[in-house]
């Protein structure tokens, strides 16, 4: 589970300005990273069949952002691309 000071951290490292939260590349990592955990979760967890439909909704949710981003700016999604380490 992400929690309050794991997310704070995730938000402080990819904010634009000071008050950002809502700016795509903070919204992929914030996603990116509950993708991460629960992905851990789900191999000690194989049959948890309700978590993997989540997963799957982040995973396509991230996407959506991810091609927004690309649509929008391409420099800054390569950036963040790189930054999170997601392949294309």
């Amino acid at each position: 589970m992400l929690t309050k000071r794991k997310k704070q951290k995730v938000i402080a490292d990819h904010q634009t300005h000071e008050k950002d939260t809502g700016s795509p590349e903070v919204q992929v990592a914030v996603i990116s990273r509950r993708i991460d955990e629960l992905t851990s979760h789900l191999r000690k967890n194989p049959k948890d069949k309700h978590s993997r439909r989540g997963l799957l909704k982040m995973v396509a949710d991230r996407r959506t952002h991810l091609s927004y981003l690309q649509s929008k700016d391409k420099r800054r999604y390569n950036a963040l691309v790189k930054k999170l380490d997601l392949k294309k």
